[in-house]
């Protein structure tokens, strides 16, 4: 299977570029989030609209031999359509081998964040930065890590994207159904989204691969354009960070990875102060976000019952909280009415997540 022939990819953007954070070994964490003692990569105001670069891990890792150019080129990838980000990371970054796989780029200030604000993240324009991407699964990890991968250590399943000049609405994701014959492919719609989005917390660095109250490694799908996550700040700043770009993902990302590659986002970031956020959501506990269809309460543990369970107590919170909807109804609402979802199984804590349909209150007085 051969990448396209002449599909643009999109390269760092000129170093200086107002409100742009590239993704270089200088902007980047590799296996670790950002923590308070780092240094700003970027510092804005709240409110301010940026422009980030994220870099895959997928292609730049030890185990796929830690050179994008060779990895990609036996897939017919030209060299000049390897990103030169992930070329200098792989060649220059650190990646801490007792964290995680995840390239991170921050972390942001946002001035006059401090700890029990909210940080209000408005999700713009996610755009490809290459036509093409790589699911993964290796080392007994996974959803069923007694059967894959089946030929030894790791399987990694380049997929090409088509149509992508004409819109994501349009793109396909492709894969072959067999090794090796690229024959009539399966084709999948993209819909490209950010899996780690979070917030700096105090004291060491932490594993990227744990989501948490931070957020961090959330791999939530409907975090799309348009979507609007909430984090809550742990520290002076906020220092948020954002990176594990994905074309794709199915709830569950049950083979380990989604469809990992490259984006560019545009995103807003902006403060609700505590009192504030108190008063318009409760006592929300962890990330939680809102989208032009759904609330979406967000639920975190080692065992996934647990995950569903407290999602379960974020969702009757915020209920509560925005429509003043008492708590044994919200209970019942919920059980007749949402779908509680599972975001991922892979990453230690696992994560759940429910879509309330805000349409559902159209007819609702907000206080």
């Amino acid at each position: 299977m051969t990448a396209p022939p002449g599909e643009a990819c999109l390269q760092p953007l000129p170093a200086g570029t107002p409100g742009y954070l590239p993704a270089g070994p200088a902007t980047t964490t590799w296996g670790r989030l950002p923590c308070g003692d780092d240094e700003p990569a970027l510092s804005v105001d709240p409110g301010t609209t940026i422009v980030v670069d994220t870099v895959s891990h997928e292609g730049i890792l030890e185990d796929q031999g830690r050179d994008p150019v060779a990895f990609f080129g036996e897939h017919g990838v030209p060299a000049e359509e390897v990103l030169a980000d992930a070329i200098a990371v792989a060649a220059h970054g650190h990646h801490d081998l007792s964290g995680g796989p995840h390239v991170v780029t921050g972390p942001v200030e946002v001035r006059g964040a401090r700890p029990g604000d909210l940080l209000e993240v408005r999700i713009g324009e996610l755009v490809p930065r290459v036509p093409y991407g790589v699911v993964s699964s290796r080392h007994g990890k996974g959803l069923l890590p007694d059967s894959f991968p089946a030929g030894g250590g790791l399987t990694s399943v380049f997929c090409t994207v088509e149509d992508l000049a004409l819109g994501l609405d349009k793109a396909r994701g492709t894969l072959p159904l067999r090794p090796g014959n690229p024959s009539r492919p399966v084709r999948f719609p993209l819909a490209p989204f950010l899996g780690v989005m979070g917030v700096a917390t105090p004291g060491p660095r932490l594993h990227s691969t744990p989501p948490g109250p931070h957020g961090g490694n959330i791999d939530i799908r409907l975090l799309v354009n348009g979507a609007t996550l909430y984090l809550p700040v742990q520290v002076p700043g906020a220092g948020f960070y954002v990176g594990d770009p994905h074309f794709a993902q199915g709830n569950g990302e049950i083979a380990l990875t989604a469809l990992e590659a490259p984006l560019r986002a545009t995103l807003t970031l902006d403060v609700m102060p505590a009192a504030e956020a108190r008063a318009r959501f409760g006592d929300v506990s962890g990330p939680f976000a809102r989208t032009a269809e759904f609330l979406v309460p967000t639920g975190l543990d080692e065992d996934l019952d647990v995950a569903v369970r407290n999602c379960g107590r974020n969702a009757v919170a915020l209920l509560g909280a925005v429509f003043g909807m008492a708590p044994e109804l919200a209970y019942a609402y919920l059980s007749a009415a949402t779908d509680f979802e599972i975001s991922q199984v892979v990453d230690v804590v696992k994560g759940s997540h429910a879509r309330i349909r805000l349409a559902d209150f159209a007819e609702v007085t907000v206080a």
